[in-house]
């Protein structure tokens, strides 16, 4: 069973705001819904609608959340169509909003899906199944500038130009379809001095793949302030983030919200001025080591939280 990253942190921050029932909660990437059931089962009270671009994840996490089945609403949705799946719902306003962001356990164990450069599957990496673009036609169509800049941009991997050139070099032989093989090739255009350490050379470049199949992070800069914008006053948000480029644009939205938007000399600060949100941590908070130890793909998570404190003027 899927162990949720973080799990006792994320409900001690959620318990302020849905210890008044009934509460409501959205869940924006519920996975394996391992989050939502430590979430419904602290709280009896607890409606939580449940957003997942995947459908097995979906499926999966319906059947996991059976014994709750009459407070959840599960929605096939990417997290930036948060608002209109509250607009169809009828909802004006939640108590809760939580991101844990990333490729699910679900997804990188799956040999059909592409997303593990540590066994040989075919390219695709689609969190969407029905989505049409595929981490295949990224490698086999673009153009050696576009593809760097999405490996440079999206893996943050100094050597983009290099490993660009190598699979421009391997598709004009005949299309690149094994993920075994691109993890070879850029394995061999990154210096040897760099394989050394890091963990294994492919990572970034796997990881840029699939945020631009996936359009992660244009997604994410949409649902942060509509899922701010959706919390009532004294609602919280809570957000894990698993890489630096999620964790910035989080770091961004909820510092913006908990600024003063005035100028500095402005002797009385107006209300319409005032931050909407509290942050609830200090910088990222990390797992510890003994939860990374238990659950490895913990390593890297980054969580951070706010709360409403004042509607919008």
């Amino acid at each position: 069973m899927h162990v949720p990253v973080l799990r006792d942190r994320v409900l001690a921050l959620f318990e302020p705001a849905l210890a008044d029932s009934p509460a409501l909660l959205v869940d924006a990437t519920l996975g394996l819904g391992g989050h939502a059931a430590a979430l419904l089962a602290a709280h009896p009270d607890l409606h939580l609608i449940g957003l997942d671009r995947d459908p097995r994840a979906l499926a999966l996490s319906a059947d996991r959340l059976a014994a709750y089945r009459s407070r959840v609403t599960l929605v096939r949705a990417v997290y930036d169509a948060l608002p209109e799946v509250l607009g169809a719902a009828g909802v004006d306003r939640v108590d809760g909003v939580l991101f844990d962001l990333g490729v699910s356990s679900l997804q990188l164990d799956d040999d059909e899906r592409g997303f593990s450069y540590a066994r040989d599957t075919a390219l695709d990496m689609r969190m969407d199944p029905d989505a049409p673009l595929t981490a295949s036609e990224v490698v086999n169509t673009y153009p050696v500038e576009r593809l760097a800049r999405v490996i440079a941009e999206f893996g943050e991997e100094r050597f983009a130009r290099r490993i660009a050139g190598a699979i421009v070099r391997e598709r004009s032989h005949g299309p690149l379809t094994s993920s075994a093989r691109l993890a070879e090739l850029v394995r061999e255009a990154v210096p040897a001095a760099t394989r050394r350490t890091g963990g294994h050379p492919a990572k970034r470049t796997f990881q840029a793949l699939r945020i631009e199949v996936n359009d992660e992070l244009g997604a994410l800069s949409r649902a942060l302030p509509a899922g701010v914008a959706a919390l009532r006053v004294g609602g919280r948000l809570v957000a894990l983030a698993y890489h630096s480029l999620e964790d910035r644009i989080v770091k961004r939205v909820l510092t913006a919200g908990a600024s003063i938007d005035a100028p500095p000399d402005l002797p009385v600060v107006p209300e319409s001025a005032a931050p909407r949100l509290r942050l609830l941590t200090r910088g990222a908070e990390r797992p510890s080591e003994e939860e990374v130890a238990a659950n490895p793909r913990a390593a890297s998570a980054r969580l951070r939280a706010a709360e409403r404190v004042r509607e919008a003027a």
